[in-house]
């Protein structure tokens, strides 16, 4: 599994969300405290991007249209969004966080 430096943690405000690539893929990389998860950066409903959303206990939420996904699985925590968008194993390494597309087991 090939993992690739995204960003420094401390880009991703506590409790927030940015927008990266990580081989011309958008993601969505979200930071709660020390963790940090990585969601691909669009929404399954609507087709725009998750990253200019809000994050809302333990989701994200799409600014379009209010669908928010599980931060963990990707999975929609209610409608209008009824599929899940892929999520990806990010690894922090001293202050750097590093992103695998491939999808979480």
């Amino acid at each position: 599994m090939t993992f690739e430096k995204v960003c420094k943690i401390t880009d991703i405000p506590d409790d927030g969300v940015i927008g990266v690539e990580v081989e011309e893929t958008p993601v969505a990389l979200v930071r709660r405290g020390a963790e940090v998860y990585a969601l691909h950066d669009v929404c399954s409903h609507a087709e725009v991007r998750l990253s200019e959303g809000e994050v809302y206990d333990g989701t994200l939420e799409c600014w379009l249209h209010g669908s928010c996904f599980d931060l963990r699985s990707g999975k929609p925590t209610g409608p209008p969004a009824s599929k899940p968008v892929p999520v990806y194993q990010v690894k922090i390494d001293g202050d750097d966080v590093l992103v695998s597309l491939s999808k979480e087991s």
